[in-house]
């Protein structure tokens, strides 16, 4: 009897970490890249694989997942850090399921929050990560002290850049950042608004060898995204393209991008990761 209940034990220990969500951050070196309107298709289309989803926008000020999605939100993230609404109030659910939380203004810094603040918020996180597969922050462009704590406390990284030369030479600058603090950070990185498969597969090659030349920094190109009308259309009509057109090609690129990166990672790789992120996170503060 001892024997079975410690293998009982011990398959409920294994179960429990496998439903531990994992935590990624979709980050860029410049406004302006469609970075949040990737983040919010690719939860959905991530959603539409079977995995559990909350998408959070953390561009405090900035955000606009709520607007892309034409959903009005009476809460935001804000509202979780400075009065302590539970989690629950602040999380609303976008077509096909995807649960989001909107990103709001007035909250001027994270982390100049009292520590009774802070640790409400670490505690109403811990409520998430036996719920969802994934949760994915969507960052503010550019890097300020309290999106690098998130980033680096994150399991993995998502860097959104398109072609131009300005948004491959921020891009470069925000990957910098991140390697230089954590060195062995996952970074995937997604080319957006191209012309042409063949072009931009050819300016992900040369932003690769530059990151491998200059930061000995490996990463992969999970998407190429094409630079189709359908995204502006959606944008327009407050809905998500995957959700629009299903034979658009950017949904198609899109639905790629998302086998891609779930090829990546086996089934057991979701284990004790979101704890870990609050660990990271609280040791970074601390650091301050």
């Amino acid at each position: 009897m001892t024997d079975q209940a410690e293998n009982l034990r011990q398959k409920l220990t294994i179960k429990q970490r496998q439903k531990s969500a994992k935590t990624l951050c979709f980050i860029s070196g410049k406004g302006g890249v469609g970075k949040s309107n990737v983040a919010l298709n690719f939860a959905i289309e991530l959603q539409q694989q079977r995995k559990k989803v909350l998408l959070i926008d953390l561009d405090i000020g900035m955000g606009n997942i709520d607007v892309l999605l034409g959903i009005s939100s009476e809460k935001t993230i804000a509202d979780l850090f400075e009065k302590g609404v539970p989690v629950s109030e602040v999380t609303n659910t976008s077509p096909k399921g995807v649960d989001f939380i909107s990103g709001g203004s007035g909250l001027k810094t994270i982390f100049n929050l009292d520590k009774q603040k802070r640790e409400t918020f670490f505690m109403q996180y811990n409520k998430l990560v036996g719920e969802y597969d994934y949760i994915i922050f969507d960052i503010g462009a550019g890097v300020t002290e309290d999106s690098m704590h998130f980033i680096l406390a994150a399991d993995e990284c998502i860097v959104v850049i398109t072609p131009e030369p300005t948004s491959i030479t921020d891009g470069y600058g925000i990957i910098k950042h991140v390697v230089t603090n954590q060195p062995d950070m996952p970074i995937y990185v997604v080319m957006n608004r191209s012309r042409t498969e063949v072009s931009g597969r050819k300016a992900s090659r040369k932003f690769k060898q530059v990151i491998w030349n200059f930061l000995k920094k490996d990463i992969k190109t999970i998407a190429i995204l094409p630079d189709d009308k359908f995204v502006s259309m959606a944008v327009m009509k407050q809905v998500p393209f995957v959700l629009l057109n299903k034979r658009a090609p950017i949904t198609i690129a899109m639905r790629n991008m998302v086998k891609n990166f779930l090829a990546i990672h086996s089934p057991d790789t979701n284990q004790e990761i979101s704890l870990s992120f609050i660990q990271k996170l609280k040791a970074l503060i601390k650091e301050r």
